[in-house]
C-alpha cells in the first residue's frame, strides 16, 4: 500500500495510527461483535463513546462542564443559519466580520433571518488580510460578532481575537478548530466541520457556553434549535455514530502527542517550511494572504501561468503529493497542512517547490 501525502482542504489527511485502530476495531468494536456503525446510538457503547469525545475536547482546550459539546450533522454550512435562528433577535443587528469566502456566505444566510452589519471586509483586497486590533467596528445593538478564524480558500487565518466586551463572540473553527490553543473565556460559541482537522465529513461539532444556549425560542424548528441538542447531549435523533467516534480517536491521538500547544509547534514549524520554499521565489510562488495574516494550515499562492499551475499538479501528484488544486472560485495552489499532515510531507513538498523552479523560473 503506497500512501500519499494529501494537502486536500477536506475531506482531508487522518492520522495514520486513527485509521489504524478504526480498521482494528471495524468489524468487532469492544468485544460486542458488532461495528461500530452497527451499534445502536442508545446503547452503553455509544454512550461512552460521546461522553469520551466530549471529555477530549474539553481537556485540550481547557474548559469545564458549563460548555457543552454538540455534535450535529448538516456540515459547517448549516451553522450559518442555525446561528442567526437561534440569536438574532428582533431589535438585534448581527455583526460579520467578511474576511473570505465562508464568513460572506455565514453573512448572506444570516440576512435571511434578520439584520447584518458588516463589522469588517478585506473582500476588497481579495480577502488577504483579517483584521487588526481595532479595526472591527460593531453596532451597538449587535447581537453577536461573527468571525471566520481561518479562511482555507485565501490562506489567511487570526493571529488573535477581538475583544468584544458584553457582546457574544462567535467563531466557524473549521479550518482551525483543535490546531492550536484558543482563548475560549473570549467565545461565547465556536464550531467546526470535523472533514479538516478532527474527522470524517458528516459531522459538526459545536462547542458553546450552556448558558448562551439555554432561553432559545420555542417555536423553532427541534432539530434547529442548540437548546434540544443540548439538553439531548446530542441524541435527539440518531447521530453520526462513526463519525463521532473517529473524532474520539482523533482527539485521544492530539492528547497523546501532547495536547494543543505541542501541535501549534508542529503545525507552525510545518507551515513555516512551505512558506520558506514560497519566499525563496516571490516572483514566481506569489502568495495571496500578507504575511502577518498567513494561515498555518493553509498556504495558498499562484505560478507565472496557469499553464505552469497544471504541470505543477500533475508533477506534484506524481511525486505523492495530491490535494494541492486552490478552490475552484480562485484556482491557483494551495497546500492544506492540518494536525494529520507529518512534516515529512511538507519536507517534500518544499523540496519539490525548489526543484520546479529550477526546471520552469
Amino acid at each position: 500500500m503506497a500512501r500519499v501525502y494529501n494537502f486536500g482542504a477536506g475531506p482531508s489527511m487522518l492520522p495514520l495510527p486513527v485509521l489504524e485502530q478504526a480498521q482494528r476495531e471495524l468489524l468487532d468494536y469492544a468485544g460486542s461483535g458488532m461495528s461500530v456503525m452497527e451499534i445502536s446510538h442508545r446503547s452503553a457503547l455509544y454512550e461512552d463513546i460521546n461522553a469520551k469525545a466530549q471529555e477530549n475536547i474539553r481537556t485540550l482546550l481547557g474548559i469545564d462542564d458549563n460548555w457543552a459539546v454538540l455534535f450535529l450533522g448538516g456540515g459547517g454550512s448549516l451553522q450559518f443559519s442555525m446561528i442567526p435562528m437561534n440569536f438574532l433577535t428582533p431589535g438585534k443587528v448581527g455583526a460579520y466580520a467578511d474576511t473570505g469566502n465562508f464568513a460572506h456566505k455565514a453573512m448572506l444566510e444570516a440576512a435571511k433571518e434578520g439584520e447584518v452589519a458588516v463589522a469588517y471586509s478585506s473582500r476588497e483586497s481579495g480577502y488577504d488580510r483579517v483584521p487588526k486590533t481595532g479595526e472591527i467596528q460593531m453596532p451597538p445593538q449587535s447581537a453577536y460578532l461573527y468571525i471566520t478564524t481561518n479562511n482555507t480558500i485565501f490562506g489567511t487565518e487570526y493571529q488573535e481575537y477581538p475583544d468584544t466586551g458584553r457582546v457574544p463572540l462567535i467563531a466557524d473553527c473549521s479550518s482551525d478548530i483543535l490546531a492550536r490553543p484558543l482563548p475560549m473565556e473570549k467565545f461565547s460559541l465556536i464550531y467546526g466541520g470535523a472533514q479538516k482537522n478532527i474527522g470524517p465529513a458528516g459531522v459538526t461539532v459545536v462547542i458553546a457556553r450552556r448558558n448562551f444556549l439555554r432561553g432559545r425560542d420555542e417555536n423553532l424548528p427541534s432539530m434547529l434549535n442548540y437548546e434540544t441538542i443540548m439538553n439531548k447531549d446530542s441524541m435527539y435523533n440518531t447521530p453520526p455514530v462513526f463519525n463521532v467516534y473517529i473524532v474520539k480517536l482523533v482527539t485521544e491521538w492530539i492528547l497523546s502527542r501532547g495536547g494543543l500547544e505541542s501541535l501549534q509547534i508542529a503545525n507552525t514549524r510545518k507551515s513555516s517550511i512551505v512558506y520558506a520554499a514560497m519566499d525563496a521565489h516571490p516572483d514566481f510562488y506569489t502568495g495571496r494572504a500578507r504575511k502577518d495574516s498567513r494561515s498555518i494550515m493553509n498556504a495558498t499562492f499562484t505560478l507565472p501561468s496557469k499553464e505552469l499551475e497544471a504541470k505543477f499538479l500533475a508533477e506534484a501528484a506524481e511525486a505523492g503529493m495530491v490535494g494541492l488544486k486552490g478552490h475552484r472560485l480562485i484556482g491557483g495552489i494551495r497546500a492544506s497542512m492540518y494536525n494529520a499532515m507529518p512534516q515529512a510531507g511538507c519536507e517534500r513538498l518544499a523540496a519539490f517547490m525548489e526543484d520546479f523552479y529550477q526546471k520552469n523560473c
